[in-house]
């Protein structure tokens, strides 16, 4: 590496195969697309990594080149702060935040927790994901992964009382939560809610499209009912306080640590729980979501474990728990 006191900023796509498929209501992909940014000042390197999300409209060429044009204002000294003004929220400005907060501890000689004031994140029980399928399909995934304490289960709509109670039947003794990602309607979303609930289901994950999900207002919920599609940043927590009691904080939403550490605050002081959640990505992405962890109540950063194989110097898993990062991957 060659050593400059101007910051260079370099951005990059890699692939990385999941082990099988990952399935959801909007359908199936067989490998993860990540980006990695990367700023080098000095001898000193920091990356960052994002996935774009289809849903909002991302993808990983666009979410290159937003990155690529920000090459100029890094080499001109842009900092964390100012990032969070010059770039939306989303993907590319996860990759970037994250290299510069990396690059930034690195620079201080500090862990990134020190460098924010956070707390120093500990081992956590991560969610291990079952992909959405037939009940039969998934209640034999379930199985294998029934010695698994947290289990977060893809529904997709007509038939998941029946997937729900096949996956309760092969894991009696984990912890469930179910994400619906926005396949539910108005019309089947007691009937869905009653049938998790009967299967002792913690926690539902946006169970009705996004913007469309006034009803979470109007019933009464008989298990907490998180936000993921319907919330991105700090500005759209408040309106969601009637229909939904958690958010699931993902750094590809937020467009950051930076965001996402904030709207942790913010979510808490509205009386939201937290989950801190991820794309199926590498450990680079997990990383820098671990500082979150110490205030969620559910943490879902188990991208790693669905692909065939992680980058190096990944996160410790030890089966379910997932361990900070050492400072060789990141921060």
């Amino acid at each position: 590496m060659t050593s400059s006191k101007v910051p260079a900023l370099r951005a990059r796509i890699e692939r990385f195969p999941i082990a099988g498929s990952f399935t959801i209501s909007r359908g199936a992909k067989t490998e993860a697309v990540t980006i990695v940014a990367e700023v080098s000042r000095d001898g000193l390197a920091g990356r960052g990594e994002c996935v774009p999300y289809p849903r909002y409209g991302e993808t990983p060429e666009a979410a290159l080149a937003a990155i690529q044009a920000m090459q100029d204002a890094v080499a001109g000294g842009l900092t964390r702060q100012a990032l969070q003004a010059a770039m939306p929220p989303g993907a590319a400005r996860n990759a970037l935040d994250c290299a510069l907060i990396d690059l930034e501890a690195k620079a201080a000689g500090l862990r990134a927790w020190s460098l924010l004031d956070r707390p120093v994140p500990g081992e956590r029980t991560t969610a291990y994901t079952i992909s959405l399928g037939t009940p039969e399909a998934m209640a034999a995934a379930t199985a294998r992964a029934a010695h698994r304490p947290l289990l977060k289960i893809k529904l997709g709509g007509d038939g998941d009382d029946a997937r729900i109670a096949a996956v309760r039947k092969a894991a009696p003794e984990s912890e469930l939560i179910v994400d619906a990602n926005e396949a539910w309607t108005e019309a089947n979303l007691e009937y869905n809610l009653a049938a998790c609930d009967a299967a002792g289901v913690t926690l539902v994950e946006q169970p009705l499209p996004a913007g469309n999900d006034d009803a979470l207002a109007r019933i009464k919920r008989p298990l907490a009912v998180c936000a993921d599609e319907s919330v991105h940043d700090r500005s759209s927590l408040a309106p969601l306080r009637a229909r939904y009691d958690a958010v699931n904080i993902k750094l590809d939403k937020t467009g950051g640590l930076t965001e996402a550490l904030a709207m942790a605050d913010a979510a808490q002081a509205l009386g939201f729980e937290i989950m801190i959640g991820c794309m199926v990505a590498t450990s680079l992405s997990m990383a820098p979501a671990m500082l979150v962890t110490p205030q969620a109540r559910f943490v879902d950063l188990d991208g790693p474990l669905l692909l065939a194989r992680d980058r190096e110097h990944g996160l410790r898993y030890d089966d379910s728990l997932v361990y900070p990062p050492d400072s060789s991957l990141w921060g």
